[in-house]
């Protein structure tokens, strides 16, 4: 699987920050809280990673402790990838 973290700070600069160095934002940053994403956004990051990753986000994970910081997204990847291997 390719680096979560990667795959989605850069989905996340090309399509919400644009590119832009001038806004960078550490693993644990909310991007909610620093306005990096809306509530708009969050929906276009989980078709992202639903199509990245071959997830399936059910509307009880869209919960902020799954999907706020890069840390969060990547530990929640991960825990459904383990999901599916272990099903």
């Amino acid at each position: 699987m390719a680096d979560i973290k990667t795959e989605v700070r850069r989905y996340i600069d090309d399509n919400f920050i644009m590119g832009s160095s001038g806004a960078p934002f550490a693993d644990a940053d909310s991007l909610l809280d620093l306005h990096i994403v809306d509530s708009t956004g969050i929906l276009e990051l989980i078709l992202f990673l639903e199509e990245t990753f071959g997830i399936q986000v059910h509307d009880a994970d869209m919960v902020p402790e799954n999907l706020d910081s890069l840390n969060a997204i990547e530990a929640y990847v991960q825990r459904k990838h383990l999901a599916r291997v272990a099903a």
